[in-house]
């Protein structure tokens, strides 16, 4: 016989008057009682089926019970219609099996964050007279683990009247505060079977595109939280090559594990919980669950407490990455509803998001398609449909990540907002968007934009730098939500820099010719920027542009520097880099208008292999620098 047969025998032994038959138990149930079932994959099914089955045996049994989880994994037959007098569902969260019955009124949702919910049961808000749980075999003390469930199962079986615990030798024992003592159930009623699983959904390319994107965000040592799907698996995926990242997340998943296990989650630098993988549930694979049976390196907490806004502002570098269903152009998104139609719930996603929010170096991720499956409708939106709840208000979140980019949006105006979220929009409907902002008085009346796919930067070309000096740059093209940094890069120009740059004494520089330089024809021109980032915020200190002749198939370049990042090699980067897009264009050279004091810009040009052709005009040369003609 082995340890846990023994255990079990012991506790057999100690407390024969717990151990009864399903139907002595559900006996003890009485009308309206309030019943509390395990959640997700913790769902005790076998608990659950013989209570259908005790109330079609028994007719008059129970009437009226309020049946309480925060998610199903589908094992609710009490939702059945020849159940609708016996028990009246109720959920903190939907899913796919309950989304039916609560959007036709027959079953109840209660809208609230996660980390709330213990309360409502210590003070009595909610009642919950009956808990039906799901437990592992005992040690030899007596105590019993919750296993992968613990998250609002804890303080459901300390608020109840009456609780009932199906032992199962399938479920972990896990790490934590997961553990009951035996003297606190009432019930125990041994039943084998295999624990639910929830499988991956394998990420598909727009999913992995996003999981790039967000890899980009995350950086070594940051602690993540993350939920399930498509998106946050890819985003898993992108995570290979990252070092000493943590977890502190309500769930835990597969993905999480095969992290652990590749080293890259060590939880090494955070400073709560310091080398402990810290979750409230678990929705995976068998193999996951082998994985965290009594595994030190992952802990097991109440909801209250991994979900607590406290506990997440808590953790230095803390990165939550949550999902939404829809955004609006000023930054409000919902999670729960397509419209007036319930679609899932709060969950833990405004704990995590606001926790993160206030994290030293915390990040508020929010990831999403930017269409419907069916490429159909945007996600992005000018205003949330009717009778959608915004489950994230417009402070709440840091970045917005589509498979077309990222939009940072903390602390940005509304104008700034608009245009980052359209950067980020399905192309076919950021036309659309932007007469929806110029209609609404989001964004001016004479924002300027290039419809089709010409007025689409090529994201292709983004690529990254190292000056010699070690200074990290990164090269994009000129997005339409540019126009602010383009203004501060200019205005940050010395007199000097100004004029040599624009070949007049500039003071002013009206909106108008901003845009020109942040939407253009990328059919006709070319502009890219060199940046450097400080937490993802983006400050412009080079650009360089070319605009084509397809007569001659030249084209007229410019570049100018930020006068504290002269002499550090940028120029020459950018000068490099639009050489080589405008021959991958098929341009045959550049021309260019310099003046000729202009000592450094002529070097330069000079310096770059090509023979220049010089011709004076005035105070200026024109230069004709043909690529295919080299310098000896």
């Amino acid at each position: 016989m082995n340890e846990d047969a023994v255990n079990l025998d012991r506790l057999k032994t100690r407390y024969p008057e717990k151990f009864t038959s399903v139907r002595e138990a559900f006996g003890r149930i009485q009308r309206g009682n309030s019943i509390f079932i395990g959640s997700s994959c913790g769902e005790p099914q076998y608990l659950v089926n013989s209570l259908s089955a005790f109330v079609e045996e028994n007719t008059q049994a129970i009437f009226g019970a309020d049946v309480f989880h925060v998610w199903t994994m589908g094992v609710a037959p009490y939702t059945e219609e020849k159940f609708r007098e016996n028990f009246r569902h109720s959920s903190f969260f939907i899913s796919d099996s309950s989304r039916d019955i609560i959007n036709r009124g027959m079953g109840e949702y209660t809208p609230i964050a996660l980390s709330r919910i213990p309360s409502l049961f210590q003070r009595g808000i909610i009642r919950i007279d009956v808990a039906l749980i799901q437990v592992s075999m005992p040690d030899r003390h007596g105590n019993l683990s919750l296993g992968i469930s613990v998250d609002i199962v804890k303080s459901a079986v300390e608020s109840s009247r009456l609780v009932i615990a199906q032992i199962n030798s399938a479920m972990p024992r896990v790490h934590g505060d997961s553990y009951l003592h035996a003297e606190d159930i009432d019930i125990l009623i041994p039943f084998d079977e295999d624990i639910l699983e929830y499988r991956q959904e394998v990420p598909d390319d727009i999913s992995s595109e996003i999981g790039l994107f967000v890899a980009r965000i995350i950086q070594d040592g940051d602690t993540i939280q993350v939920g399930y799907g498509s998106i946050p698996n890819a985003i898993m995926k992108s995570l290979n090559g990252k070092k000493d990242l943590g977890v502190h997340s309500e769930m835990l998943t597969d993905g999480i594990v095969e992290l652990m296990r590749s080293g890259i989650i060590n939880n090494s630098r955070k400073n709560i919980d310091r080398g402990k993988t810290t979750v409230s549930f678990c929705m995976g694979s068998r193999d996951t669950y082998d994985y965290i049976h009594e595994n030190p390196s992952v802990e097991f907490r109440p909801i209250d407490y991994t979900n607590s806004i406290f506990t997440i502002a808590s953790q230095n570098n803390m990165a939550a990455i949550n999902s939404a269903l829809q955004i609006d152009l000023t930054g409000q998104a919902t999670a729960e509803s397509l419209g007036g139609s319930f679609y899932s719930g709060i969950g833990g996603q405004t704990d995590f998001m606001r926790g993160a929010a206030l994290s030293s170096g915390g990040k508020a991720i929010l990831t999403m398609r930017s269409t419907s499956n069916d490429g159909k409708i945007s996600r992005i939106v000018p205003a949330l449909d009717e009778g959608a709840s915004c489950t994230l208000g417009r402070g709440d979140i840091h970045y917005v990540v589509t498979e077309y980019g990222i939009a940072y949006l903390y602390a940005k105006n509304i104008r700034e907002r608009v245009l980052s979220l359209i950067s980020i929009a399905h192309p076919e409907f950021r036309s659309w968007l932007i007469d929806e902002a110029r209609s609404r008085g989001l964004i001016p009346s004479d924002q300027r934009y290039i419809s089709g796919d010409q007025g689409i930067p090529p994201r292709h070309l983004e690529a990254y730098r190292t000056t010699e000096d070690g200074l990290k740059i990164f090269i994009r093209p000129v997005n339409i939500n540019d126009e602010d940094r383009l203004k501060h890069f200019f205005y940050s120009l010395s007199d000097k820099s100004l004029y040599r740059r624009f070949l007049a004494n500039i003071q002013f520089i009206p909106r108008n010719t901003l845009q020109k330089y942040s939407v253009i024809d990328f059919s006709r021109e070319m502009t890219i920027l060199a940046i450097v980032r400080d937490d993802w915020e983006e400050t412009v200190v080079g650009i360089a542009q070319y605009v084509t002749d397809r007569t001659s198939l030249m084209a007229a370049a410019s570049f100018a520097v930020s006068d504290t990042f002269h002499n550090r090699g940028i120029g020459r980067i950018l000068l490099e880099y639009l050489a080589l897009l405008a021959k991958k264009e098929g341009l045959l050279g550049f021309t260019a208008m310099v003046l000729r004091e202009n000592d450094i810009m002529l070097h330069l040009f000079e310096s770059m292999g090509w023979e220049v052709e010089k011709s004076r005009n005035g105070g200026l040369y024109d230069l004709i620098m043909p690529f295919s003609r080299k310098t000896e």
